[in-house]
């Protein structure tokens, strides 16, 4: 082989090799800097046919219902814990923050966080779902019926 020929597999092999460690690095970032979506009995028991279980300090996003009579708020900081809950299982979750305000007992929510042990979780954050008929309260309350809007324009 002649040295042209040589110098161009080494740049190449060299090109090649760079762009795959590159592309090695940025999966192995993303992945480890993913939320993953699992409900509290997907915690419990794993999630899917293979019984995929989180390991402590694994990222994730946990959706449920609060269970009602679970919340118990700190009487010195912004800390509340409460029970997340599905058909197949509870969860713990402890937040230091603010709470949505649609968070209440019965509600669905999801939180993002970590989690610490068994069927603990700490979050970061908590979001408050809603189904597609929520109207916030002062917005329902100024919501006339639609015979009551007949009605007025009969009357004018």
């Amino acid at each position: 082989m002649n040295t042209r020929r040589k110098n161009r597999l080494l740049i190449t092999s060299l090109l090649l090799g760079g762009l795959v460690l590159t592309l090695g690095l940025i999966l192995y970032a993303l992945r480890a800097n993913i939320d993953l979506f699992y409900t509290p009995g997907e915690v419990l028991y794993g999630k899917g046919e293979a019984r995929e279980m989180p390991v402590a300090r694994q990222r994730l996003r946990v959706g449920g219902l609060v269970l009602p009579g679970s919340i118990k708020r700190s009487p010195t900081s912004m800390q509340v814990s409460f029970t997340l809950y599905d058909e197949r299982g509870r969860v713990q979750v402890t937040f230091d923050g603010l709470l949505p305000d649609l968070f209440r007992e019965g509600q669905g929510i999801v939180v993002q966080g970590e989690l610490d042990s068994g069927n603990h979780i700490i979050a970061r954050e908590v979001l408050a779902k809603h189904d597609e008929n929520y109207t916030p309260p002062g917005v329902k309350k100024g919501i006339k019926t639609p015979s009551a809007i007949g009605n007025r324009q009969h009357d004018a």
